[in-house]
């Protein structure tokens, strides 16, 4: 496991609620969910992160009850869940919102049913699953996600004793199961993680990044490829050699295997010292560009028009005291302040912890 503030959170949850938590060492952990009761996660806890609400389908499966607090975490627009209870309501969940935006869930019990999304979305395709493991018959996840990480999920629930066939494309079948059981699991590298230090070397240098999954970088290393950087595969690591300034190109942030919107800000900071000029366009959240201010701060030419970012790519970005609006938005400052000439100082900087283990260290 990663030795983020999100982990940590996640693991305090887990006792609050009654499991038994024990540290082997800073990444691995041994969780005993024998004598878990709880079915309520405390308001303070979920706030502080937006996974807090895979704990909704997880207890629902075990417990047929669950209460946790919208979620808190990156503020870039509306983040509905509507999807997630629409899933867990076809699963024979009523679902109601009560004071102060505490989300609750009850089913006598979940019958599995054909789930179809109107758009991909990696939260509410998790959510379903980890509520439809236990469900009696059959669960069919239609237009599901298909991101590295819901595959992972599926190989992990597997090895507990579910039976999940057809992740990583966007049909999902879950047959449910009575029982299920511990295991010993490692989960994959996190492709955004590998991906923000690539772009970081983009900037200026020759990295090896090691213990990577070349494949779930393919739309990342295609991207940098195009502004004349040199991306070299092996099995487990990737090589990453900038050749002076990068060339100009166009994204568009899709769900996988589309470029991931949440290398989209770090991305747009390399771009602003591209030659020539670069459109980015986000196709997932609605003001994903909020940290677009802060690199205009450090001397970038960029323009923001809906869901389009037009980027001038100048010589050179000047340190500027910056903020990290959000997790990647703070990935993106570190990068700018990389490039930049100068020194940068970014406040808020919790945001980054969330997601990237010694990220100071590991520059």
């Amino acid at each position: 496991l990663p030795d983020i503030s999100d982990v940590a959170v996640s693991l305090k949850i887990l006792s609050v609620l009654g499991a038994k938590v024990r540290m082997l060492n800073k990444n691995t952990y041994e969780i005993d969910t024998t004598h878990l009761t709880g079915t309520n996660v405390p308001d303070d806890l979920s706030r502080q992160m937006r996974a807090s609400y895979y704990f909704l389908g997880a207890l629902l499966s075990r417990f047929g009850k669950a209460e946790v607090a919208m979620p808190g975490g990156c503020n870039f627009g509306v983040r509905p869940i509507d999807r997630h209870i629409k899933g867990f309501e076809l699963l024979g969940s009523t679902v109601t919102i009560g004071e102060n935006a505490i989300i609750d869930a009850a089913a006598e019990r979940l019958e599995g049913s054909s789930v179809y999304f109107d758009e991909a979305s990696v939260g509410a395709t998790v959510n379903v699953i980890l509520a439809a493991v236990k469900a009696k018959g059959l669960t069919v996840i239609e237009n599901a996600a298909k991101e590295p990480h819901i595959v992972d999920l599926a190989n992990f629930l597997n090895s507990m004793g579910a039976d999940i066939r057809g992740a990583g494309t966007d049909t999902i079948k879950i047959r449910g199961v009575e029982h299920m059981h511990g295991c010993n699991y490692s989960i994959i590298p996190d492709q955004i993680e590998a991906g923000t230090y690539m772009v970081a070397a983009a900037t200026d240098g020759n990295v090896l990044i090691k213990n990577v999954i070349p494949k779930h970088l393919e739309s990342i290393s295609a991207k940098l490829i195009e502004c004349g950087i040199d991306v070299i595969e092996n099995d487990d690591s990737i090589r990453v050699c900038a050749n002076g300034r990068p060339g100009k190109c166009t994204i568009k942030a899709m769900p996988y295997p589309g470029f991931p919107t949440d290398m989209q800000p770090q991305m747009t900071a390399l771009l602003s010292i591209a030659d020539g000029t670069s459109f980015v366009s986000e196709g997932v959240w609605d003001n994903r560009f909020r940290y677009v201010e802060q690199l205009t701060r450090m001397g970038a030419s960029i323009k923001v028009e809906g869901k389009m970012a037009v980027i001038e790519g100048v010589e050179q970005l000047k340190g500027a005291p910056v903020r990290a609006d959000d997790l990647r938005a703070g990935a993106a400052m570190i990068i700018a302040g990389l490039i930049a000439k100068g020194t940068t100082e970014i406040e808020e900087i919790s945001h980054i912890d969330r997601g990237y283990e010694n990220i100071v260290e590991k520059l």
